[in-house]
Formats: structure tokens, C-alpha cells, sequence
């Protein structure tokens, strides 16, 4: 069974590294997903972020520019989502059972 299993891991690492040598360069701004046209004959957002992400804030760093600059408010409420999260999970591990019992804090 052993031999099985590990025959479909190595079909399948093949599958993704021939699928993948066919994929644009990290990146490019002239892959053919960056050349579509919106609904409205605009450019889409990521030919957009990569044409002009350093232009807009003068950073060389075009992830922080998304999520710092462009996406501020959403990255901000992703971050409080994480930090409740957090805070609740903490406080419910925090509650200890006494002898007879009841709850303790």
C-alpha cells in the first residue's frame, strides 16, 4: 500500500511542476491576465497595483504598497477579526474548574 501511495505523491509532484513551468513570471505586467479589460474597458486592479505601485507611494516593496496604501481599511479589519479571535480564545482557556466544580477565573 505504501508503494501506492507513495506512486500518486510522485504523479502528482510531477503534475504541478510541469503545470507550473508554464506560468508568467512573478510579477509581470504584460502576462495575459494583466492585459484583460474590465467590464467598463479599464484596466484591472493588478495590471494597475503593478504599473503604478511604486509610483503611488515611492516604495520598492509592492506587497506593502497593496496592503499598507490600497487596502488599508480591509488589512485593518482582518487584523481585529485576528485579535478577537485571540482575545476569546485566550479568556476560554483562562476558565479553571475548582474541586467542586464550578467554574473559577
Amino acid at each position: 500500500m505504501k508503494i501506492v501511495n507513495y506512486l500518486i505523491m510522485i504523479i502528482f509532484s510531477a503534475l504541478m511542476i510541469y503545470a507550473s513551468l508554464s506560468l508568467p513570471d512573478r510579477g509581470d505586467a504584460y502576462a495575459v491576465l494583466n492585459k484583460e479589460k474590465s467590464l467598463a474597458q479599464t484596466q484591472n486592479a493588478a495590471s494597475y497595483y503593478i504599473h503604478n505601485a511604486k509610483k503611488d507611494a515611492e516604495t520598492e516593496n509592492m506587497v506593502t504598497v497593496i496592503l499598507a496604501d490600497y487596502r488599508g481599511y480591509d488589512t485593518l479589519g482582518e487584523e481585529t477579526v485576528i485579535l478577537t479571535a485571540g482575545l476569546i480564545c485566550f479568556l476560554l482557556l483562562r476558565i479553571e474548574k475548582n474541586k467542586n466544580g464550578k467554574k473559577k477565573r
